[in-house]
């Protein structure tokens, strides 16, 4: 899937000479976290965020440090901290590095930025002028669908048997050649060594996964590798 796929289009912008209080109250009443701002032109300039609204004079959030840190920052990151805390224009607080994507995107590259710099929405843009945007809510949605529209059929146990190998086999953590899966009218019977006790879990998912897996039943035993002792399942 792409960003086409799963983003809003033409989200709500804001411009960068709207006041603060106009910025909030378009947050509160739509429930968004964040606005992208669009100058005259079409064109992205910014966006603004709760977290840009943090350290504010008018809650006494702004940050409060020795003078002698203050001193080692230097007048220009105090300058630019002052803006922050008291500017009334969304110009004044938005953050212009805006993390974008085209519409061609993979949800994976999507997810990278999000999980690298810890933001919550990416930005669509073609030709630099905002097309839409792909919050952690799109993509929640784009797995309910596709869930959705996974149904277990029918399987034979000889099919199911062979699926699990395929993606154990496809796996670095799994332990293929110390464990054996048997299948008898749809119940997953499990048998062998693991090595850590974690592979017990992520196998359970990969059979779980299966259409037409009904059970598991699980008889591996863990065998601490520093002692070599035997746990059971």
């Amino acid at each position: 899937m792409r960003a086409a796929d799963v983003m809003t289009p033409d989200p709500v912008c804001i411009s960068p000479d709207a006041s603060i209080a106009d910025a909030i109250r378009v947050m509160l009443e739509r429930k968004f976290s964040g606005l992208p701002v669009v100058d005259a032109r079409g064109s992205l300039v910014g966006i603004v965020t709760e977290g840009d609204l943090l350290r504010r004079t008018e809650t006494g959030t702004q940050r409060k440090r020795p003078s002698w840190i203050e001193f080692l920052m230097g007048s220009g990151r105090l300058a630019t901290e002052y803006v922050q805390t008291t500017g009334r224009k969304v110009n004044d607080v938005m953050t212009p590095q805006v993390r974008t994507v085209t519409e061609d995107a993979p949800l994976d590259e999507i997810v990278h930025l999000m999980e690298r710099h810890q933001i919550k929405r990416v930005l669509v843009v073609r030709d630099g002028k905002l097309v839409g945007i792909v919050t952690r809510a799109n993509l929640l949605h784009a797995l309910a669908s596709v869930a959705a529209e996974t149904k277990p059929g029918p399987a034979s146990d000889t099919s199911i048997r062979e699926r699990l190998y395929a993606e154990l086999k496809s796996q670095r953590w799994a332990p293929v050649g110390l464990i054996n899966v048997v299948v008898r009218n749809g119940v997953v019977h499990l048998s062998g060594t693991l090595l850590d006790e974690r592979q017990r879990g992520a196998i359970h998912v990969a059979a779980e996964r299966i259409p037409g897996v009904k059970a598991i039943e699980d008889h591996l035993v863990w065998v601490d590798p520093v002692s070599g002792m035997v746990m059971p399942a």
